[in-house]
């Protein structure tokens, strides 16, 4: 009775310990098939850590993620991590396998779904006489010749169990295979799309892809059949059932897709994505009952979706997070846990290894890089197309996959393989590089159309040498619309658009029947004027995308020709500058992040803009200064929202990352450079008043600053307030003042190192040291051009003439100079605000290059006396006058300005 009592008092323990979890004694890492959830987080969190841990230093040498998901695999497999002794049994113990493999099916299967829709056959028929003979000269010879491997490694490594004809077949194609999703993402992120180059690989890539897929089904029907009259009937099953998705379903779901209004919208409804899963699925249930791999069945299903306005792109979006970040990880990992290069422990198992990256390299590339050469492409070129059909990556490793499963591949010969899969994938960016760096690509718009992707009005330059004809607009979300449309509107001169009282006539005495010419003539001198500047005036619109490893990334850089047409915040753009007489022209560059600034580098180059505008709009900026929210009063949101105090609302990671961009765009970009920060200004508010204000202290920034703001005044609703600021020395501080002025930033007069002055506000531009003859010679600069504005007897032009009628010039001295600024902007504010729809702009120079006074010393003791939180971000990004208008919260929009250095020397 008492041994009884103990065993029902031990079941009973184990239960309560089951039930009341690791509070009771249980240990979450034992595998409980009734309960299998709790070990398949841990296994999850651990493939998922290793992952991301690898693919920070294999990305920045722009190396595919799949490598870091195998490797990952690898090191937790039996070759690094299985070595410790447990390992393996309490992470992944072999009950718990099945489990893992089911989740890593419905990735794959998700995966295959993306693989297939991302083949646009639209590209077959671009270059399709080279892509076609590229594509059969990279299948012909590397099947050849992997079958020919194939005969050796039988022999070596096979035993007889393994029927001969399946293993060469399978070596076939494990070795002329393209993997069509990595090479997508390498032209991608190498920027190759839109070049020669990448269209030939794209194409060749497909027609490459879907024969190495139907070779791959062959092969596996060819196991799973018991007899060759049973692989017959699997083929012929999976071709009528292909031939029924491509067609009937196909038509069908273009149909459902029109009737719910998803492919007019470009985005897919519930029902639509209800639809698209259950087709996934059930085609991949089908494939697998007839005999060959489910993950066929979710290819198929990707071929079906249309790519029409963006319907395609909308869709991925909404399933790739899922399918790349959590389910295929899983997956890989998995085939790097087959993974034992422990048993490559011979010298012929590494000779057969090298072997097989020698042929799989060099069968593709010779074969795709003559066909190349023998139409015509030079060696550049064909090196590089070589170079990328050549690549292997995650198709590759699928493929691998199922030999290993299928019984075609045994461990030793499967981690062989995958090591070939490894390099040749890594080989593939270098190489590529190598062979086409940038300096020697030729973008096919450029070629078709002479370098521009639409037709754009080329201005001639009017003959106010000072007027700025050319803007590069720079945009990246839709919030910086309004923005970049506030200062649109400053720069053109339709009257008529923008104020119809403006130029409307006077009233006349004549009658009726007589013509009111002379009338018209008096009254719209200034209107004729404005519209021949008018029609100089040109925006070149930059929409910047960011080229992430996501498949929706990779399928916009695919069809960025038709985002072009389709993108909203180009669409709203180009419709404002038709509305309001604007010539805009809009590019799109889809690129990693790091690359922005390289991308507007080059646009202005390329569109020889004499000024790049960057728009910083509420919503966008970043937490730059900390002070405590309860003494922040309410106020409408503003771009500085974030910057006194933190919300729960704001995205705070993306502005501070963005603020470092606009760094980076001052410190490379080659010409002018203006940032406008929207404090609230509309469009329908310019159709008030518009009150510009510069406080001037002179040197090359402050100079543009102060010909800009003529420029703004040339339109009759824009009023201005110039102020000639002179620091007024103090004797307790003038001993301190003299002190200072070596560390005040420097004119590029002297030689402009350019050198980014790292910190963690990111970098910053440093300028040389300054001699007292480039002193003098700014300062002169600076007379002149307030001699220039300021004096009646100068002779101007009509427009610039009206324009200074419409601005306060005068001089002040002080002490305190950032003060006194912050105090005449509030004043002007003030007075704004009892003029209905008046708001204030205040144009001020970014860094003060060769000023008389350095403002850094009064800059930090305002902020100890106001006690701002504020770092050094501030007034690296918005200049010292910016950084204290900010801190004092004035409620006015800023337009910071810097000159270029060839400007600057002028």
């Amino acid at each position: 009775m008492g041994e009884f009592s103990r065993q029902l008092d031990a079941a009973a323990r184990i239960i309560a310990r089951a039930e009341g979890g690791v509070i009771t004694g249980d240990i979450p890492t034992h595998f409980n098939a009734a309960n299998p959830f709790r070990l398949w987080v841990i296994q999850l969190v651990i493939i998922i850590a290793f992952t991301q841990l690898l693919a920070l230093p294999l990305s920045r040498l722009r190396q595919p993620r799949v490598i870091a998901e195998v490797i990952s695999g690898v090191i937790l497999g039996p070759t690094v991590m299985g070595r410790i002794p447990g390992f393996l049994d309490t992470i992944f113990p072999e009950p718990s396998m099945p489990l893992l493999n089911l989740t890593a099916t419905i990735g794959l299967i998700l995966f295959l779904f993306l693989v297939g829709l991302e083949i646009d056959t639209r590209l077959l028929k671009r270059n399709v006489k080279a892509s076609f003979t590229v594509s059969l000269a990279g299948l012909i010879i590397p099947l050849g010749l992997g079958a020919a491997l194939g005969v050796g490694l039988y022999r070596e490594f096979m035993n007889d169990s393994v029927n001969m004809g399946h293993f060469l077949l399978f070596c076939a194609v494990a070795i002329g295979i393209t993997a069509f999703p990595v090479l997508c993402r390498i032209l991608s992120e190498l920027k190759l799309i839109d070049t020669q180059v990448g269209v030939i690989v794209l194409s060749a890539g497909i027609g490459n892809d879907v024969i190495g897929w139907v070779l791959l089904a062959l092969t596996v029907a060819l196991v799973n059949a018991s007899a060759g009259l049973s692989a017959l009937y699997i083929l012929l099953a999976t071709l009528g059932y292909t031939i029924f998705l491509l067609y009937p379903v196909r038509l069908g779901f273009v149909w459902l897709a029109r009737r719910t209004g998803s492919l007019e919208q470009g985005s897919p409804t519930t029902f639509m994505m209800t639809v698209t899963l259950l087709i996934v699925f059930i085609s991949a249930f089908f494939t697998d009952i007839i005999g060959v791999h489910a993950i066929f069945g979710g290819f198929l299903a990707g071929l079906i979706i249309p790519h029409e306005n963006g319907f395609a792109i909308s869709l991925v979006e909404k399933i790739e997070d899922l399918v790349s970040i959590l389910l295929l990880p899983i997956y890989f990992t998995l085939s790097g846990l087959k993974t034992n290069l422990g048993l490559l422990d011979n010298g012929i198992t590494w000779g057969y290894t090298i072997l097989i990256c020698v042929v799989a390299f060099a069968s593709k590339f010779l074969a795709c890089a003559g066909a190349a050469l023998a139409f015509g492409f030079d060696w550049r070129e064909a090196g590089a197309i070589g170079s990328l059909m050549s690549c292997k990556g995650l198709v590759e490793l699928i493929v691998l996959n199922i030999g290993l499963q299928a019984g075609v591949l045994d461990p030793r010969t499967f981690s062989m393989f995958v090591v070939h899969a490894l390099v040749l994938t890594f080989i593939t960016t270098p190489l590529t590089l190598l062979f086409y760096p940038a300096k020697y690509r030729v973008s096919m718009s450029k070629e078709k159309d002479g370098g521009e992707t639409e037709s754009k009005h080329v201005p001639h330059k009017p003959a106010d040498a000072e007027m700025k004809t050319r803007f590069a607009m720079v945009l990246e979300k839709v919030e910086q619309l309004p923005a970049a449309m506030t200062l649109c509107q400053l720069l053109q001169c339709n009257e008529a658009a923008v104020n119809p009282k403006a130029i409307a006539p006077a009233p006349s005495d004549t009658q009726p029947g007589e013509p009111e010419v002379k009338v018209k003539e008096s009254s719209s001198s200034l209107s004729t004027q404005d519209n021949a500047l008018q029609s100089n005036i040109s925006i070149d619109a930059l929409r910047l995308l960011e080229l992430t490893h996501r498949t929706s990334a990779v399928l916009k850089s695919q069809e960025a020709e038709a985002l072009l047409y389709n993108d909203p915040v180009i669409t709203v753009f180009r419709s404002f500058g038709y509305l309001n007489n604007l010539a805009v022209s809009a590019h799109l560059s889809i690129v990693n992040h790091d690359e922005f600034t390289n991308a507007v580098s080059q646009h202005v180059l390329d569109s020889e803009s004499e000024m790049v505008i960057i728009p910083w709009s509420r919503g966008t900026t970043s937490v730059l200064l900390e002070t405590d929210t309860q003494s922040h009063s309410q106020q409408a949101r503003n771009p500085f929202d974030g910057v006194f105090h933190r919300t729960t609302t704001q995205d705070q990671t993306s502005s501070v990352v963005y603020s470092e961009f606009i760094r980076s765009v001052f410190l490379r970009c080659s010409t002018d450079v203006a940032l406008f920060v929207d404090r609230g200004v509309t469009s329908g508010q310019v159709s008030g008043a518009q009150h510009l204000f510069l406080p001037f202290f002179g040197g090359p920034d402050d100079r543009l600053a102060l010909s800009f703001l003529v420029q703004l005044c040339a339109r009759s609703f824009v009023s201005a307030t110039v102020i000639r600021i002179s620091k007024a020395e103090e004797e307790s501080s003038a001993g301190a003042d003299i002190k200072e002025r070596p560390m005040s930033p420097l004119s590029p007069m002297s030689p402009p190192p350019q050198h980014p002055h790292i910190t963690v506000a990111a970098a910053d531009t440093v300028y040389g040291a300054h001699t007292t003859q480039t002193r003098l010679a700014s300062d002169t600069a600076d007379n002149l051009l307030w001699e220039r504005y300021t004096n009646p007897t100068n002779t101007h032009s009509a427009t610039i003439t009206s324009a200074i009628s419409r601005i306060t010039f005068s001089s002040q001295d002080s002490a305190t100079p950032l003060r006194t600024v912050t105090e005449l902007v509030k004043g002007e504010v003030e007075k704004a605000a009892t003029v209905l729809g008046r708001t204030v702009i205040v144009l001020a120079g970014r860094s003060r290059r060769m000023a008389v006074e350095p403002l850094g010393r009064e800059l930090r003791q305002f902020i100890t006396e106001t006690g701002s939180h504020i770092g050094s971000s501030v007034p690296k990004t918005l200049g010292d006058v910016g950084a204290a208008l900010v801190i004092t919260k004035t409620d006015a929009s800023l337009l910071i300005l810097q000159a270029s250095a060839t400007s600057s020397t002028s």
